[in-house]
């Protein structure tokens, strides 16, 4: 029976989810922000999960339309504001990888301020990745040990990651089967899956859906 301890997601479908409804894609997007509150709760009381980690905004996604950044970043600040009981109550600890340098001192206040006031959160590691890809993090990562004149070994490198440690299982919703630069270096062994599934619609029940057949899948790590 496997252990889903590091639960990752790629949270992918809001903007098809509120074009197939008529809606501009900020619908989706805060829809999808009400999703993250229930597979959170889910994931803070679900006996195996240790921690869950969530693509919520990529290195690429500054490609998008400005008026759509715009609205993610004060989307962001209001889940922020709002959340932060959901945390409390479900002893949530609120982490983030990525670099945040880019953004304004207010956000980066305010998710400074979310990871004090949930530090001692401990039944879920609650991990939201914003301005974060894999290829960036594993490039800072070894300019920091060029930095400090640390050899380069895969131990040290990990250490050095965002998040150093490995994903169990990878999940996509939304139907397309990639990992679009997130968590390379920890998805490593993670099993994958893929649901159509667009990530306003996922539910708590699917996921466990999910779960259950995670436990029973033979997990060789490139032994036999």
């Amino acid at each position: 029976m496997n252990k889903a301890q590091h639960l990752a997601i790629i949270m992918d479908g809001n903007g098809r989810w509120a074009k197939a409804r008529g809606q501009n894609r900020t619908k989706g997007h805060e829809k999808g922000a009400e999703v993250i509150r229930t597979i959170s709760e889910y994931a803070a009381n679900h006996p195996q999960i240790a921690q869950l980690t969530l693509y919520a905004f990529s290195t690429e996604n500054w490609k998008r339309p400005k008026t759509e950044v715009d609205f993610l970043m004060k989307l962001l600040e209001r889940y922020l504001d709002s959340e932060r009981d959901t945390y409390l109550k479900n002893s949530i600890r609120f982490n983030t990888i990525g670099d945040l340098s880019v953004f304004s001192p207010k956000l980066q206040a305010k998710i400074a301020q979310l990871k004090t006031d949930t530090a001692h959160g401990e039944k879920l590691l609650h991990t939201l990745a914003f301005n974060y890809g894999a290829h960036d993090e594993i490039t800072r990562a070894a300019q920091k040990l060029q930095a400090s004149q640390t050899p380069i070994t895969v131990e040290s490198l990990t250490a050095a990651l965002d998040m150093p440690t490995p994903v169990d299982l990878l999940l996509r919703t939304g139907g397309d089967m990639r990992l679009s630069n997130f968590l390379l270096w920890q998805a490593s062994y993670a099993e994958l899956f893929f649901t159509p599934t667009l990530w306003p619609d996922f539910t708590a029940q699917e996921l466990d859906a999910i779960l259950s057949k995670f436990a029973g899948i033979e997990r060789r790590f490139g032994g036999i």
